[in-house]
C-alpha cells in the first residue's frame, strides 16, 4: 500500500501548525506569502499547459466529455447527497468541505501514472487530467458559489473576484507568457516542482493555524473523523465502479475506459488546497481534512486497481500468440 511522501510532509506542516500556529502580525505575514504562493501557482499552471496539446487532445472529445461529466456533474451529486448525513454522521462543516472536494478537478500526475501502470490510452490521460484542470479554474469556483454560497460558505462578489484576481488572473498571464517563458519553466521543472510543493505546504500552514487559533479542531470527534472516511470510501467505490462500467456501456475501448477510470475517479490535492484557501479563507482547515484523506485514499486504491489492470492485460498480450498458433495450425490441417 503506498503512503505518499507528500502526504507525510502535509501532515507534518499540520503538526507544526497544531504546535506553533502564527497568530498576530506573523499571522498576517503568513496570510500575504500564502496569497502571493497561490497566484504563483496558478501562474505556473498556466505556462505548462499547451495550448496546442489541448486542441489536438478535442479530437477524442467523447472521452473528455465523459471525464468531465464524472468530475464536475456526477461527483457533486453524491456531494449533495451527502447532505442528508447531516448531523448523524457527518457535521455541517465536514459536509461544506465534503462537498468542496467533490467540486475539485481531476489530478494529472496520478491519473498518467496509474493509466500508463495500468497499459491504458496514456495521451488520453494527459488530455483528459489537463482539460479537468484547465475547466476547474473556472468551473470549481463558479460550482462552490452556487452550491456552497447559501450554505455559510461567505461567498459574494467580493468574493468571486477575489477568486479571479487571485487564480484566473494568474493563470491567463501564465498563459499569454507561455511563448516567452514555456521554455525556461520546462528545462527547471523540478525546481519549480519543488515551489509548488513549497507553496502548497506554505497554504495548508497558514490555514491550519487559523482553524488552531479560532479553536475549530474542537469540532471534530474521532467518531466524526471516521464517519468522513467511510462516506469517502462509499463515494470512491461508487466512482470507481461507474467509470469502468460505465465506459464499457459507452462501447469504449479497454484502453480508453482505463483512462476514464483513473482520471475520472479522481481528486487533485494541489488544485484544490489553494482553492480552498481562496474559497473559505479562514474556514479553510475544515475544508480541505476531507481533501486531504481523500487523496490518499485513491492513492492505495488506485494503485492496487492499476495492478490488477496490468496483470489482466499482460494475460491478454500472452494469450493471444497462443491462439494464433491455434489458429494456423488448425487451418493448415483442414487444408492438408
Amino acid at each position: 500500500m503506498p503512503i505518499d511522501p507528500y502526504i507525510l510532509s502535509l501532515l507534518g506542516t499540520v503538526g507544526l501548525a497544531a504546535l506553533l500556529p502564527a497568530r498576530g502580525s506573523a499571522a498576517d505575514v503568513a496570510s500575504g506569502a500564502s496569497t502571493a504562493a497561490v497566484a504563483l501557482l496558478f501562474f505556473l499552471y498556466g505556462t505548462r499547459l499547451s495550448t496546442r496539446e489541448a486542441l489536438d487532445g478535442l479530437r477524442h472529445w467523447r472521452l473528455h466529455v465523459t471525464v468531465l461529466a464524472c468530475t464536475f456533474l456526477v461527483f457533486p451529486l453524491l456531494g449533495l447527497a451527502a447532505r442528508g448525513l447531516v448531523p448523524v454522521i457527518l457535521t455541517h462543516p465536514l459536509h461544506q468541505g465534503l462537498l468542496f472536494l467533490t467540486l475539485v478537478p481531476s489530478t494529472v500526475q496520478s491519473s498518467i501514472a496509474f493509466t500508463s501502470m495500468a497499459r491504458g490510452n496514456v495521451p488520453a490521460a494527459i488530455c483528459a487530467g489537463s482539460f479537468s484542470s484547465l475547466v476547474g479554474i473556472v468551473a470549481t469556483p463558479l460550482l462552490a458559489a452556487c452550491l456552497l454560497g447559501g450554505s455559510g460558505g461567505g461567498f459574494s462578489a467580493g468574493s468571486l473576484l477575489k477568486i479571479v484576481l487571485q487564480l484566473l488572473v494568474p493563470f491567463l498571464a501564465g498563459q499569454l507568457l507561455r511563448r516567452w517563458i514555456g521554455g525556461f519553466v520546462t528545462r527547471h521543472k523540478k525546481v519549480l516542482g519543488l515551489v509548488d510543493r513549497g507553496s502548497i505546504l506554505l497554504v495548508v500552514y497558514t490555514a491550519f493555524s487559523a482553524g488552531m487559533v479560532q479553536g475549530i479542531w474542537h469540532q471534530v470527534s474521532p467518531a466524526r473523523l471516521g464517519g468522513l472516511v467511510v462516506v469517502e470510501a462509499v463515494i470512491l467505490t461508487v466512482m470507481l465502479l461507474l467509470t469502468w462500467y460505465g465506459g464499457k456501456a459507452l462501447r469504449f475501448g479497454r484502453g480508453d475506459r482505463v483512462a476514464i477510470q483513473f482520471a475520472g475517479s479522481k481528486k487533485s490535492l494541489a488544485a484544490g488546497l489553494p482553492m480552498a484557501s481562496v474559497l473559505f479563507g479562514a474556514q479553510a482547515a475544515l475544508a480541505v481534512l476531507p481533501l486531504m484523506l481523500f487523496h490518499q485514499m485513491q492513492l492505495i486504491v488506485c494503485a492496487v486497481i492499476a495492478k490488477r489492470r496490468a496483470r489482466e492485460a499482460a494475460a491478454v498480450t500472452a494469450a493471444e500468440p497462443v491462439a494464433t498458433t491455434r489458429t494456423v495450425v488448425g487451418t493448415g490441417t483442414r487444408s492438408g
